[in-house]
């Protein structure tokens, strides 16, 4: 087997529906480990969930393309994997290590080099471009480029670097004053070393027009800019100069975002400019970049906010005996070793008052409203990368036992951080538990797509007018968040007393509705 063939790139696959990209927050292996077919190999944050990736192939990690924190786009090679390690070393002239065979290229050579601009370059498995096996890397909801590609300069590296899986190229030496950007997919190839002999072409190099493509500007600090070629040709479309900015991508790298940004922000005269305050400064502040599950949630929730138009109400309620069945429930022998909590009783509640009115459970469609004869109960959780709403699928049709199993092991995996994509999708209804972090209730935002969101509020013993007599009772408040295109006053009031009603005394609720 050839080197070239046993050298395998994967590409970063599309995680979900239409994802552009995704943050790899953990590699699971390193260079020279061996690894088995579909062993997990790197943990990847998306816009929805953080998942394992999978190895597409067996063999030994020969490179690892991009570290820790980068945000990477779908279709990027992120790790190349030796196929056949037990064939022996790979030929010299298949890793890019120097060949003393290859010949010298002449001055005038170098010269007539072609670099094509940035906005053109197409990397192996990058969207739209030839990928690994002849097949062209397309998302999901794009077709493949139709315009020729052209690869991207290669960075010079001194001679006796070496790139593992990639082809010697002779590049030509950047002017003194130009720094070349560092090419994150392809490895570094070898580059020749310029001799007091080759000194005269110098000029002629840094008179080719594509020489700036290699060039970084700098920014107001001297540094280079880091910024990739899409976000570049996005300045350059809207007149912003990036050597201006402050990044606030990986590496102080410029995302699309600062460039959009900077695009809309009014602008200010430097005569006019305010003289500086003496005070707290930029040393004591934090930036955290808005991306992954942070960004979606936000989308959504502004998305839903401005939408559907929102109503709450809110009802408090004595669930003193909603506590003492559930005490009960734990002695029994077969709920002994199973997680019960209030969230049990108020998802059960909120199941049965669906049966009831089936309009809560229900999509506003436009030109229709969509009914829905199955429940999936979206359960709000906080994590450390935001919040989430995965999903119990069908819910409705689960006994009390099964339905607090599911409620476990949906909380369990959101709090590990392996939540699936598909564990958040389909959701039909939502509570949010608000009361585990001592709140009393809330007007929740609804998911897209849904008309009722329930607010529980914590249960707090409290002065209660109970038989005529004020005592000592659990009672917790809720709120109810609904879609005022669907379901009207009448019917949202209606549905929350009945969940109310059923948390005052779920037994004899049970007997009634069941």
């Amino acid at each position: 087997m050839s080197g070239v063939s046993r050298i395998k790139e994967f590409n970063l696959p599309d995680l979900g529906e239409g994802l552009t990209e995704g943050e790899i927050l953990a590699w699971l292996v390193k260079v020279g480990d061996v690894i088995e077919l579909n062993q997990p190999i790197v943990e990847v944050e998306t816009a929805k969930a953080a998942v394992e990736i999978p190895a597409k192939w067996a063999g030994r990690v020969q490179s690892i393309f991009h570290g820790e924190g980068t945000t990477v786009e779908v279709g990027t090679p992120i790790i190349a994997i030796d196929t056949d390690p037990d064939a022996g070393p790979i030929e010299e002239s298949t890793t890019g290590a120097p060949d003393a065979a290859l010949p010298t290229p002449s001055p005038a050579s170098l010269a007539a080099v072609e670099v094509a601009p940035s906005e053109g370059a197409v990397e192996p498995g990058i969207i739209g471009g030839p990928a690994p096996g002849g097949r062209t890397a397309v998302l999901v909801g794009y077709g493949p480029r139709t315009t020729a590609a052209k690869r991207r300069p290669r960075k010079p590296t001194p001679v006796g670097a070496t790139g593992t899986g990639a082809t010697p190229t002779s590049t030509a030496p950047a002017p003194a004053q130009a720094t070349p950007v560092r090419t994150p997919v392809a490895p570094a190839v070898p580059a020749p070393v310029a001799t007091p002999a080759a000194a005269p072409a110098a000029p002629a190099v840094a008179a080719a027009p594509a020489v700036p493509v290699v060039t970084a500007p700098a920014n107001g600090n001297g540094g280079l800019v880091l910024a990739k070629p899409p976000v570049r040709k996005l300045a350059r479309d809207l007149g912003v100069d990036l050597a201006t900015l402050t990044g606030s991508g990986p590496l102080g790298s410029i995302t699309r975002a600062d460039v959009q940004q900077a695009a809309t922000a009014p602008a200010v005269e430097p005569a006019v400019a305010a003289p500086p305050v003496a005070g707290p400064g930029a040393e004591r502040e934090q930036r955290i970049p808005v991306k992954g599950v942070r960004r979606l949630t936000a989308e959504n929730m502004v998305r839903s906010a401005f939408t559907a138009p929102h109503v709450t109400e809110f009802l408090t309620v004595d669930v003193t005996r909603s506590m003492k069945a559930l005490d009960r429930l734990r002695t029994r022998r077969e709920w002994r070793d199973v997680r019960v909590s209030p969230l049990l009783l108020v998802a059960k509640a909120v199941l049965l008052g669906v049966r009831r009115y089936p309009m809560v459970n229900s999509t506003w469609a436009g030109d229709e409203i969509v009914v829905k004869d199955y429940v999936n109960l979206g359960i709000a959780a906080a994590t450390e990368r935001g919040l989430i709403v995965p999903n119990v699928k069908d819910a409705g049709r689960l006994t009390l036992r099964e339905l607090a199993d599911a409620l476990t092991d949906l909380v369990q995996t959101a709090k590990a951080g392996k939540t699936s994509p598909a564990d958040m999708a389909g959701g039909t209804l939502t509570i949010t538990n608000v009361g585990v972090f001592g709140v009393d209730t809330g007007t929740p935002i609804l998911p897209p797509g849904e008309s009722a969101i329930l607010a529980f509020g914590a249960v707090r013993e409290m002065p209660w007018v109970h038989k005529g007599k004020v005592r000592p009772r659990q009672v917790t408040t809720l709120g109810l968040s609904f879609d005022h295109r669907i379901i009207d006053g009448e019917l949202g009031s209606k549905f929350l007393r009945d969940v109310g009603e059923f948390l005052a005394d779920p037994e004899a609720a049970l007997l009634a509705w069941t």
